[in-house]
């Protein structure tokens, strides 16, 4: 944990993530008002940063086609994100827990079967599979969590895996055996506890990885629906105002950004962190 604490990516990602679920936890307070509420449409569109409009609200990012205020959208965008994207990224974990634990410590056809279906998964491209279960049900945020979840366990699955099989020869699980103990119980109460350092990893690097789809499927229409705020469909409604008014698309776009770099470099610093390896060599 000392080294996580001097580790400046961590804290550069932690900062940025408590900043953005702050905001978008705290947004009815620092936020003008309903995120889709439109008053006087031609008074108010495309209001630059830092301006006011004629009934005296003050626009920090500016105001859309629409006269919404484009920070009340940001920060409740910032909540339908990051809600989407940990809800799917603990989907993929739980599933890919599972099968790599039972692939990992049962031998024979629970073993060749579920390793087959994961290798299967992981053939298929996942923009691809994400676009074609998307594409199949009428687009919304818990179809995208669920299509997320499901589309992104296969590599956490491996990991858990090799893992698993790496632990199951270790002296505590043979001593927890010879004790009698059911092979579910050791799976679940000895081995995948002390498999959870590369999962940690995987769910931070994941996270980004997972808002970042979201924000693509809601850009193009496959997503979260408008007029609730998603930083998806934020850059869509702006792309053709680039010119004009480029802070519709900015905002989000920037957010988006530095979320998933924060994300990034979060799981470097937790692999770092995590790896004995590296422990070793910098005491070394």
């Amino acid at each position: 944990m000392n080294r996580l604490r001097r580790d400046r990516r961590a804290l550069f990602g932690v900062v940025v993530l408590v900043l953005v679920s702050g905001a978008g936890a705290a947004a009815p307070l620092i936020s003008t008002g309903a995120p889709a509420a439109q008053h006087d449409v031609v008074a108010t569109r495309f209001q630059p940063p830092l301006s006011t409009d004629h009934a005296g609200t003050f626009h920090l990012l500016g105001t859309d086609r629409f006269g919404r205020d484009v920070w009340t959208r940001l920060v409740y965008g910032a909540r339908v994100s990051l809600v989407v994207g940990v809800v799917a990224v603990i989907l993929s974990v739980v599933i890919g827990l599972l099968v790599g634990g039972v692939a990992g410590y049962w031998p024979g056809r629970p073993r060749v079967a579920l390793l087959a279906a994961t290798d299967f998964t992981i053939a298929i491209p996942r923009v691809v599979l994400v676009l074609l279960l998307a594409a199949l049900a009428r687009p919304s945020a818990g179809l995208v969590i669920l299509v997320l979840g499901l589309t992104g366990w296969m590599s956490v699955a491996r990991l858990v895996q090799g893992e698993v099989r790496s632990l199951a020869a270790r002296p505590f699980v043979e001593g927890a055996v010879a004790l009698g103990l059911s092979r579910a119980r050791v799976l679940a109460r000895h081995i995948v506890p002390n498999a959870l350092t590369p999962v940690i990893v995987s769910a931070a690097l994941g996270l980004g990885n997972a808002i970042g789809l979201e924000a693509g499927l809601s850009f193009l229409g496959l997503g979260v629906q408008p007029p609730t705020p998603s930083w998806g469909n934020m850059i869509a409604s702006g792309r053709d105002t680039l010119v004009n008014a480029p802070w519709v698309a900015t905002a989000p776009g920037i957010a988006l950004v530095l979320v998933v770099v924060a994300c990034t470099l979060l799981g470097d610093a937790l692999q770092d962190a995590l790896n004995p390896t590296a422990r070793h060599d910098t005491v070394r």
